[in-house]
């Protein structure tokens, strides 16, 4: 009776797996009398759950249980190879067979992003892609704010008068007036929350001089309020000069970023450490390298001090204003940490970005995760037409693209997009550095915060104009800390009104999109406190001039990144 029971018990056991999990399977000797087919009972194997019952196979000779495996196996091959077709193959891999056909840029998946010059070849040309040749003389320097030199210009120097208003439609208005004796004509700034409006007019045109209401109507026809305050304070000049120039900056900061073969991802590109003589070679185009500690030019947020952002960096002066780069090579390396956030906090927080590729791999427009960064420029060093380098530094690829809500910006690229002689590149790509972060200034991001931003600083200023005119007419009163000294530091600070605003939301930690009410504060101090230091060399909020919204910026995949005081 043992032996019967053993003989019936005695089951073979495999373990395979399928397209739908692993298959257990006790087979018998005697399971060849139960009456399910061999072909249903495959079937009812290879697609039943795992937690339901297994059925017994039949198998009556070691040949039947042979031939029952490569069933399954042959059923379960097909299956896979099958599944295997689905999936495209990675990424990468396809893009290193493609080789040196691809841009110098690609398009990310989602979308909302330009390139110049443009990868639809239907499209002949772009907006800022010129088919001419072009010479030296055509790299313009875009103007951040046209209208913010006119009263330094035409009022500063000249007897003038300004008044003050709030409108129940358009808010605070500030408006200053110049009669120009000697062309006979009136010269009027009418400042509104959303723009300044300026313009002339014939005094020959007026049976009488007309009023600051009805200058204030010609400019802008919604100006509904029945008259103006006089600004008596013999400081007012200081201060709307100020307010009128708190845009225009003569620094600016720009990433560099070094993109190797075969590297496609934000931590890849900024873990680099190494600088090949070709990229020192490009570098050398853009600035000369500096040392960093007891710098005394623009220093772009880097620490002078105490070496904590590196020991050297790449500056240049160009035409007037001064550059610091932020190469990621230079910047401290953190072992261990592969979001590299030492370099993410400078390179991220910038504008727009110079990547430098050596090889054939292009730029993902996304890859480097920011709320700030709105335009990259890729830089490919070529070939000549004889096949030559060239021992000049060679020649120079171009390729840009930005965010689609940045406006296209000169200079224009040439046709094809390549540059052969170092100096007119050095020109052209500096240019177009210093147009595309004026240009980003457009986009809805930053212009939304940039309106937010100057109606509190003409609130500000229409109020301190008023409450110090009615100080000179009677009494002193008490009055709020003085505006003069806070919105002197705007136009100095370095970065115009982005770098200002950074500086005013840095201690903030909510989240981007969160828009809380503006708070009203006094005016910032010294030099020191507007580079954000104090005088022990700590770095400290900078209250004041800009709103004090709940913003904050989420760079780095879900890391609150402070902003830097530039």
């Amino acid at each position: 009776m043992e032996k019967r029971n053993e003989k019936f018990f005695s089951r073979k056991r495999s373990f395979t797996f399928g397209a739908y999990g692993g298959i257990d399977k006790f087979i018998s000797g005697n399971e060849s009398s139960r009456p399910e087919s061999t072909g249903h009972s495959i079937l009812d194997i290879l697609d039943s759950p795992s937690n339901e019952t297994k059925p017994f196979v039949p198998a009556n000779s070691n040949q039947k249980v042979t031939e029952l495996f490569e069933i399954i196996e042959k059923l379960q091959g097909s299956r896979l190879d099958e599944q295997r077709c689905e999936f495209p193959p990675p990424f990468k891999s396809r893009l290193l067979r493609i080789g040196d056909g691809l841009p110098l840029i690609l398009s990310p998946k989602s979308g909302g992003y330009w390139i110049d010059p443009p990868l639809d070849k239907r499209v002949e040309t772009s907006p800022t892609m010129s088919q001419a040749a072009f010479g030296l003389e055509s790299y313009d320097i875009m103007e951040r704010d046209s209208e913010a030199k006119i009263y330094q210009e035409f009022f500063r120097h000249r007897f003038h008068q300004s008044f003050t208003a709030v409108d129940p439609l358009l808010g605070p208005l500030v408006l200053s007036i110049c009669l120009e004796d000697e062309e006979n004509k009136l010269r009027v700034i009418l400042r509104m929350n959303e723009c300044s409006l300026h313009g002339t007019f014939s005094v020959s045109l007026f049976p009488h001089l007309p009023t600051a209401v009805e200058l204030a109507k010609m400019l802008c026809a919604s100006v509904s309020v029945s008259s103006f305050d006089v600004v008596s304070y013999l400081k007012a000049p200081e201060l709307i000069t100020a307010f009128d120039e708190h845009r225009v900056s003569q620094n600016f900061k720009f990433g560099v970023l070094y993109q190797k073969e075969g590297q496609l991802t934000e931590e890849d590109i900024l873990s680099n450490n190494e600088e090949s003589e070709e990229f020192k070679d490009f570098l050398s185009i853009l600035g000369q390298t500096v040392k960093l500690r007891g710098f005394l030019g623009f220093r772009g947020g880097l620490d002078v001090s105490h070496g904590q952002t590196g020991s050297e960096a790449v500056f240049t002066s160009f035409h007037g204003r001064e550059i610091m780069f932020h190469v990621a090579t230079k910047l401290p390396f953190t072992d261990g940490d592969a979001q590299q956030l030492q370099r993410k906090r400078h390179i991220g927080n910038d504008i727009v970005a110079v990547v430098y590729q050596e090889g054939h791999t292009p730029f993902i427009c996304d890859v480097i995760s920011s709320h700030f960064l709105h335009c990259f420029i890729a830089v490919r060093r070529v070939k000549r037409e004889n096949g030559a380098d060239g021992g000049d530094g060679g020649a120079f690829q171009v390729s840009i693209t930005a965010r689609e809500d940045v406006p296209p910006f000169g200079p224009p690229l040439p046709s094809p997009p390549i540059f052969t002689e170092g100096s007119v590149f050095r020109e052209f790509l500096l240019t177009k550095l210093i147009n595309a972060e004026i240009s980003c200034y457009k986009a809805e991001r930053f212009s939304r915060l940039e309106l937010r931003t100057r109606s509190s600083l003409l609130e500000a200023l229409r109020s301190e104009l008023s409450s110090r005119s009615q100080c000179m007419l009677r009494e002193p009163a008490q009055t709020g800390a003085p505006l003069s000294e806070g919105v002197r530091a705007a136009p100095e600070g370095g970065g115009g009104f982005i770098e200002n605003f950074k500086r005013a939301i840095r201690v903030r930690s909510h989240s981007f999109d969160t828009l809380g009410g503006a708070k009203k504060t006094g005016g910032a101090g010294t030099q020191k406190q507007r580079e954000g230091e104090s005088e022990s060399g700590q770095k400290t909020p900078v209250p004041g001039l800009l709103p004090t919204d709940s913003l904050a910026y989420t760079d780095v995949k879900g890391h609150t990144s402070p902003q830097e005081d530039m």
